[in-house]
Order: C-alpha cells, then sequence, then structure tokens
C-alpha cells in the first residue's frame, strides 16, 4: 500500500506583514496587539526577530488557527475596512503552506485528526466572526469623527498638557493613560486627514475626564524631593512639581 496523505504546516502572519495589510505603521500595531493581549482578548503571540537592511526588526507571529483568530480581532480593531483583506491573506497563506507527508500507518489517525481539526475551525470561526462583529460594534459605539470634537484631545496633546501643568514626562502620562486602574476608555476615534497617513485613526479621550483623572493621580502621588515624586503604582521615580501639585 503505497498511498499516502499530506498535511499542511501551520501557515503564519507577522505583525509586519498585518501593518503592510492594513497600511498602518507598525509599531501601531505592535501597541495594539499588547493592549488587546492585556485586557486579555487575544494571547500574546511569540516575538522573533526579523532581519532587515538596518538593524533587526522585533515582530509578533501569529500561527495556526488562534493565531488567524487573534490576528482578524487585531484588525478589526485597527482598520475593520481592510478584515476581508487579511482574511484573503490568510487564506493564500494555508493554500501555499509547505505540505509534510504521511506514511501508510499514519494515515487513519490523520484522517481522523483531520475531520476532528476541520470540526474545530470552523467553530473557532464562528467564534472569531462573532468576536469581530463585537469588536467592531464596539468600535462604532465609541464614535468615529473626521475632526476632534472641542471636547476630545489625542495623547500627544495629553502629554503636552500634563508636562506643562504638572512636569510629567511622557512616559508617566502614557502610563496614567493606559496601564493603570485609573486609566480612561477611548472616548473616540478620529480620523488622521492627513495624506501619509492613509486612512489611519488615532484615539482621542475627552479632556474633563483626562483632567480629572491626573488630578487623581498626582493626589496620590507622594512627592519625593522639590522636583521628584512616586506613586504606588508605579516603579520608578518620575518628575513631578512641587509648587504646580498644588495649585491644581
Amino acid at each position: 500500500m503505497n498511498a499516502m496523505i499530506t498535511i499542511g504546516v501551520a501557515a503564519a502572519m507577522t505583525s509586519q506583514e498585518i501593518a503592510d495589510l492594513v497600511e498602518s505603521r507598525h509599531d501601531n500595531v505592535r501597541i495594539t496587539i499588547q493592549r488587546l493581549a492585556e485586557k486579555g482578548v487575544i494571547a500574546l503571540p511569540a516575538m522573533q526577530e526579523k532581519p532587515t537592511a538596518g538593524r533587526p526588526t522585533q515582530v509578533y507571529v501569529f500561527t495556526g488557527s488562534q493565531g488567524k483568530r487573534d490576528s482578524i480581532i487585531v484588525v478589526a480593531q485597527l482598520s475593520p475596512e481592510f478584515t476581508a483583506r487579511l482574511v484573503d491573506r490568510w487564506q493564500t497563506l494555508e493554500a501555499s503552506a509547505s505540505p509534510k507527508a504521511l506514511s501508510p500507518a499514519e494515515m487513519l489517525l490523520a484522517q481522523a485528526q483531520l475531520m476532528v481539526d476541520h470540526q474545530r475551525r470552523l467553530e473557532q470561526t464562528e467564534q472569531a466572526v462573532s468576536h469581530v462583529r463585537q469588536q467592531v460594534g464596539q468600535l462604532a459605539e465609541s464614535r468615529v469623527w473626521d475632526h476632534c470634537p472641542q471636547n476630545c484631545e489625542p495623547i500627544t496633546k495629553i502629554r503636552a498638557r500634563m508636562n506643562q501643568r504638572y512636569g510629567l514626562p511622557a512616559w508617566v502620562v502614557d502610563t496614567v493613560m493606559r496601564e493603570l486602574p485609573l486609566s480612561l476608555k477611548v472616548h473616540g476615534m478620529v480620523r488622521n486627514n492627513h495624506e501619509s497617513a492613509e486612512g489611519s485613526h488615532y484615539e482621542v479621550w475627552a479632556v474633563a475626564d483626562v483632567t480629572r483623572v491626573f488630578k487623581q493621580f498626582v493626589s496620590e502621588s507622594k512627592q519625593e524631593t522639590a522636583w521628584f515624586a512616586s506613586h504606588p503604582m508605579i516603579k520608578d521615580r518620575f518628575k513631578l512639581r512641587q509648587a504646580q501639585q498644588e495649585a491644581a
């Protein structure tokens, strides 16, 4: 009995490929992956070093059914309009995956496993589609504007405003906005109308909420010197002007 069957090696897609597909910056894609993983929405994929003409680049690698599901969620968060493009790319990768021959002794077991895997993929695809719809719905609920509303501001303006008011460095502002229990949910998304932006979006938060959160953060901080302070939920000391703190 010389009959043999083949089974494809798991297809894989990197965060750089996702960035190229959705026409976004790779660092923005990596940040989105990290945030979704921190919230438990996706599993944090393995990271690999990708050789380049200059310094090697660190990329996340999505593999198998889990990777396919998670990458769809990432794209739904970044640019929902590109979800179909990502699905087409996965189909191409899966179709071109290198085959591995199985011996006759493994044939029956492989056939049974293929049937189980097929059913599992169908269930996972249904779950992924449902999750994508939920993600897109949440994105729609958070609103997408052509221009930033007057009562909102992006992270760049928040950094500048909090530095001017409290002397806080950018890394502390980013931590307060994204990584602490008091961090705010994004109020909405704004289309980036710059010619080079290629249809990307950026996040904005309500000005009043940002002001309130930083007042709370400063009040919880302990002034170590006239210029530096500490906070129970931040490992390192950071710059904080005492005079500005009291004026707030």
